[in-house]
């Protein structure tokens, strides 16, 4: 029996889909959920699916173009992830492996990755090793830059959908209004419920150690960005000085800048972008290091993947929630007690709902 897979092409669809609780950060808004839709479809009939985030309206276009033309790259080729990674690696290595290809590259990995496991009949987590099992979540699709009393309320509704876990937006004018902020959600949500916090990198680390410093003791789990993320050495002197530990890794564009981080001793945590680490393929390198170091890991958004990878992490920590992704899925995560339920579906559990997608379409 021959049981190998060929690729027939990777399938690029912009969408423009609406979020239900716009977000306001320290970096700007986000009010849309600019996704890039990607299908491998092989030569046996399976498809695999993976989504990308643009971000900006300016890169949607130049992101789906991407895909495509790394897609004119693999027609024909067998289904390896690995090797697809290599070869993409090499042919793009003079351009360099960040930014829009890095993306592309992720979503073509991610993609690829779904194929295999529809195509044995697996969901993701089984195809790499692992099971499937409710992982730790928390609800981070919320409590942008806004007042006090407003971050409280909104507090209380995303605790209410079934989580015991939420992340704060920080970085107002006035860093005592992000104290107040800080406050008012821990009374509205009460002690048992665990907090994060995130600067979106809009501090300089003058004014970042003095801020932090401020934040201690106020009972968060960690301090998210508080500076520019590839500035490890800054990095690393905050979080020298701060008892609150601080967390990295959103930015990380391969395994290779996370051994960087880590030897610098930038951070306390990790937390790796599946879009920017390298799909897949670079999770599972990132995983090995964060072992290595004996550093907790957690992920940073494309829970629906993430909670797969997560289930084979072995320093796994907390899965960022978000539910951006939604309104052009068939099936939705489930949440239960605080925990993601990892799809039991072939693949990661990725399916699109095709009359949303037409509707959204870019």
């Amino acid at each position: 029996m021959n049981d190998i897979i060929r690729i027939k092409r990777f399938v690029a669809r912009p969408v423009i889909a609406p979020m239900k609780m716009p977000l306001q950060t320290s970096s700007g808004p986000v009010g849309s959920a600019l996704l890039v839709l990607v299908d491998c479809e092989t030569g046996q009939g399976v498809r695999g699916h993976a989504y990308v985030f643009a971000y900006t309206p300016l890169a949607l276009k130049a992101l789906t173009e991407m895909v495509r033309a790394m897609s004119e790259l693999l027609t024909g080729d067998e289904l390896i992830p690995y090797e697809i990674e290599r070869k993409l690696t090499q042919k793009f290595a003079l351009l360099g492996l960040a930014g829009i290809q890095r993306i592309a590259q992720s979503a073509i990995d991610m993609a690829a990755w779904d194929a295999l496991a529809r195509a044995r009949n697996l969901p993701l987590a089984r195809l790499l090793g692992g099971v499937p099992k409710p992982i730790r979540a928390y609800n981070s699709k919320g409590l942008g830059i806004m007042p006090a009393e407003a971050a409280a309320d909104e507090a209380r509704k995303l605790i209410g959908e079934g989580f015991q876990a939420t992340k704060i937006r920080i970085g107002r004018a006035d860093a005592n209004d992000d104290l107040k902020t800080v406050r008012a959600v821990r009374k509205a949500v009460g002690d048992s419920v665990t907090l994060m916090s995130d600067y979106n990198q809009s501090l300089t680390v003058t004014d970042a150690i003095r801020r932090c410093q401020m934040l201690d003791g106020e009972g968060l789990s960690w301090i998210e960005e508080p500076t520019r993320h590839d500035d490890y050495e800054g990095c690393a002197r905050i979080a020298d000085l701060i008892r609150t530990p601080i967390q990295i890794g959103e930015n990380f564009d391969s395994a290779f800048a996370m051994r960087t981080s880590l030897a610098h001793n930038a951070s306390d945590l990790v937390m790796p972008d599946v879009q920017r680490i390298g799909g897949v393929t670079g999770w599972m390198r990132a995983a090995t290091l964060a072992h290595a170091a004996g550093i907790e890991m957690s992920t940073h958004l494309f829970a629906e993947v993430s909670a797969h990878l997560m289930c084979v992490t072995p320093t796994a920590h907390w899965l960022e929630y978000v539910d951006w992704a939604d309104a052009v899925l068939q099936e939705p995560l489930k949440i239960k007690d605080g925990h993601v339920l990892t799809s039991e579906q072939p693949g990661s559990g990725i399916q699109w709902d095709e009359k949303a997608v037409a509707k959204y379409l870019a």
